[in-house]
């Protein structure tokens, strides 16, 4: 029997980041600090510090399902958030876990963070940058929020090297599935971050750009924080928008308040 409790539970399939700076250790402290329980399945085992990723090792496909199913069976879920699934298989059985999800909860959120790479360009997926877009294929019909950088708006919505228009990339993302996509700038240049928030049936124009300024520094794990802060704010029944906005808020406080472990990029304060 699935026992309702007050705290909302967000489920998450996410990889381990051995520095605590990203993945399910980033996406347990940022859905706390929303008010909200994280349920989280590690997919992949990783060697990295705060900076490189020196080797990925995926769970095994059927450790994941075991996994949900027992979590699905007495836990009620009210958001899922999606981060690294480390293989094609892996992708598949969360993607399974998903559509039984919305048997009983047509309208439950996921977001999905496409991860590819490290912020250095280390691939996070075994056979490098393809087979981490495949895996993605699965999930990104499902996905009620995509939350891509520029490089992953670019990579996944296949538009061509030298297509910086984000519409289209957004549009070729709804055609894949995707409800809504939220295109960050923190990888890009200039004085401010712009955050671009495009709707289902947007012809081409962002419903909403979000401004902030850049911080100085690079930051590991910044991606996993607001895809986890996100989905923690729709698990509590904010609307996308009041989601979108708080989570970036939240995100930006974070990394503001960022500290060092090492030489090389900084770690949010969560």
């Amino acid at each position: 029997m699935r026992h309702r409790v007050t705290r909302p539970s967000v489920l998450v399939f996410s990889g381990l980041d051995p520095s605590g700076g990203a993945g399910v250790a980033a996406d347990i402290l940022a859905i706390h600090a929303q008010g909200a329980h994280a349920l989280p399945i590690v997919t992949t085992l990783t060697v990295q510090d705060n900076d490189r990723v020196f080797d990925v090792f995926p769970v095994s496909c059927e450790t994941i399902r075991r996994q949900g199913e027992a979590l699905l069976d007495k836990m009620s879920i009210d958001a899922v958030k999606i981060g690294l699934p480390g293989s094609l298989a892996n992708a598949h059985a969360i993607a399974q876990l998903i559509a039984a999800l919305r048997l009983r909860d047509p309208g439950l959120p996921v977001v999905l963070d496409p991860v590819l790479a490290s912020g250095h360009g280390d691939a996070l997926s075994r056979g490098g940058m393809l087979a981490a877009l495949l895996a993605l294929e699965p999930l990104l019909p499902l996905a009620t929020l995509l939350a891509p950088n520029l490089a992953e708006a670019l990579a996944v919505s296949r538009c061509g090297d030298d297509d910086g228009d984000l519409g289209m990339q957004a549009r070729r993302l709804h055609e894949m599935g995707c409800l809504h996509v939220l295109i960050t700038g923190g990888h890009g240049s200039g004085d401010e971050v712009v955050n671009r928030w495009f709707g289902l049936g947007s012809d081409g124009s962002a419903r909403r750009d979000w401004r902030w300024p850049r911080l100085a520094g690079q930051f590991h794990g910044s991606g996993c924080t607001l895809a986890a802060a996100i989905a923690a704010r729709l698990a509590l029944g904010e609307s996308m928008e009041l989601a979108l906005d708080g989570a970036q808020a939240y995100c930006h406080g974070a990394l503001a308040q960022s500290y060092a472990i090492a030489p090389g990029q900084r770690i949010a304060l969560r």
